[in-house]
């Protein structure tokens, strides 16, 4: 092998990587900033843009680099890259162009129908684009599958390695775990306040309170930025350009700030990936459970927990003094941490958030496996919510219209949310082990010392290993539910006074 081998697939990964961005930077111009009349031209654009990287990914000269350099002595990034290399350009020459083109569009289209559904709540004009989309997944799934399991194939888009059958092993040991607790909480004589959030809150206020917080968890503000969209999300378009928002509403601050929260341990995992190494496969995030373990333990584990609260609550009484003052620290965590069964899964409490994913999570997989056609969905998707969680939605918005991404074409993505609380829990108790003062130090308001030992320990090391590996790595175990659910065990015993 000769230098210029390398270099050449350096080159030609790194282009891929730019052109990827520039995907990114088109859907969060739909999402933030584009008018309305502006989506059929957008989906004109992301299906030739999308073409584009699938011309790059199968272009012959791909695989005779990643053949040549095989063989070759390279270091682990090198190594970790071509390992991403080959599994990508193995995958993507399974794709013909024509479904990458019509799956580009088919995605814009939907999610532009989307939005005005959850408007109007009204399922039934959505549904034909959305049967159509499923459609092309499972078209989609076939090429990747190779006669396997169709929702493996798209799972592993998002999370390389897991499959359907270890989830439903790890979602089996954990659903009759979390509705157990679930019902000892319903029986507990404890009765949270949730008036307590309610009053007047200003927007602009809640923005510049929310930006404080993001600021001590060491977002970089030079490198980000936040804006408003109807679904808060973050996209890293380099480890210098992340993207996040928020979405506020002017009776409670709550919903925006464990929002920013969440959306900013994903800004952080974005903004900590290796800026040196931009373009190579292994620099980029490891899998999107790992990315959700992030946001999910900045939102829960750190932000709802008194270390926290007792060196904020003050600074939001100032800001809010009309509406907060003379709230009681107790009584203000046990608000925040209420567990209640409710409809809308972005706010659903730690405890039944799990069963709001196990429930997508099984739908959609019926649906690309057959099992399920997407007139049934509304009908199963109500059933389902008042089997696990005894409630039943009213409407398709607060039900089966409530999140954005099977209009977007990402079926096999709600998992990687599950597994990132799993992937949290294991991660903070070995951060509480290896930073013994941790719960001290977020008293005091320094978040800095968390954020350092996340990115030695997971950002900086991008795609090394996969997912689990990575974990075990840290940790010294492989992924175990155990601690997931230790920590809510312990976490709600004490706030509900469970025996």
């Amino acid at each position: 092998m000769s230098t210029s081998t390398l270099e050449e697939f350096r080159s030609k990964t790194c282009e891929i990587v730019d052109l990827r961005a520039i995907q990114e930077n088109l859907e969060w111009d739909h999402e933030v900033m584009m008018p309305a009349k502006g989506s059929p031209l957008r989906a004109s654009q992301a299906s030739t843009l999308a073409a584009t990287v699938h011309r790059r990914i199968v272009d012959p000269r791909m695989g005779d680099l990643i053949e040549e350099l095989s063989e070759a002595d390279l270091d682990e990034w090198d190594r970790a890259s071509l390992r991403e290399a080959k599994r990508e350009h193995d995958r993507v020459t399974k794709v013909p162009e024509s479904l990458v083109r019509e799956l580009a569009r088919a995605r814009t289209l939907t999610y532009a129908a989307w939005v005005e559904a959850r408007k109007k709540s009204d399922f039934e004009s959505f549904a034909p684009l959305l049967e159509k989309l499923v459609s092309i997944k499972r078209n989609e799934a076939r090429c990747l599958a190779d006669g396997g399991c169709l929702y493996d194939a798209l799972h592993d888009l998002f999370e390389p390695g897991m499959t359907s059958s270890r989830l439903d092993v790890l979602f089996g040991r954990m659903r009759p775990k979390l509705t157990d607790l679930l019902e000892r909480i319903r029986n507990s004589s404890v009765r949270p306040d949730p008036s307590l959030l309610e009053g007047e809150f200003s927007i602009e206020l809640q923005r510049e309170f929310g930006k404080k917080v993001l600021t001590a968890m060491g977002f970089d503000w030079e490198a980000g930025r936040l804006d408003v969209s109807a679904h808060p999300f973050c996209v890293g378009l380099s480890p210098q350009d992340v993207r996040m928002t928020a979405r506020y509403t002017p009776d409670t601050f709550a919903q925006s700030l464990f929002g920013m929260i969440h959306e900013c341990g994903h800004g952080l995992y974005e903004q900590g990936l290796d800026a040196v190494r931009y373009g190579q496969p292994a620099s980029q995030a490891v899998s999107l459970g790992i990315h959700e373990s992030q946001s999910r333990l900045w939102e829960n584990f750190i932000g709802r927990g008194q270390s926290f609260w007792s060196c904020w609550l003050p600074a939001l009484q100032e800001t809010f003094s009309e509406s907060l003052s003379g709230v009681e620290l107790d009584a203000f965590l046990t608000a925040i941490n209420r567990v209640e069964a409710s409809f809308i899964r972005v706010e659903a409490d730690e405890v039944t958030y799990g069963l709001h994913i196990i429930l997508r999570y099984e739908l959609e997989k019926a649906l690309i496996e057959g099992e399920l056609e997407v007139s049934q969905l509304q009908q199963t998707w109500d059933d389902r919510m008042e089997e696990y969680l005894g409630i039943r939605p009213r409407n398709a918005a607060e039900g089966v219209l409530q999140d954005v991404h099977w209009s977007m074409g990402m079926l096999g993505y709600f998992p990687t949310y599950q597994l990132g609380n799993l992937y949290a829990g294991q991660l903070y108790r070995q951060a509480n082990l290896d930073l013994p003062d941790l719960q001290r130090m977020v008293s005091q308001g320094q978040l800095l010392p968390l954020r350092e030992w996340l990115r030695e320990k997971v950002h900086q090391r991008g795609r090394l290993l996969l997912a689990e590996e990575l974990i075990e790595d840290i940790t010294g175990e492989p992924l175990d539910p155990r601690h997931f659910l230790d920590y809510l065990e312990t976490k709600y015993a004490r706030i509900y006074r469970l025996d």
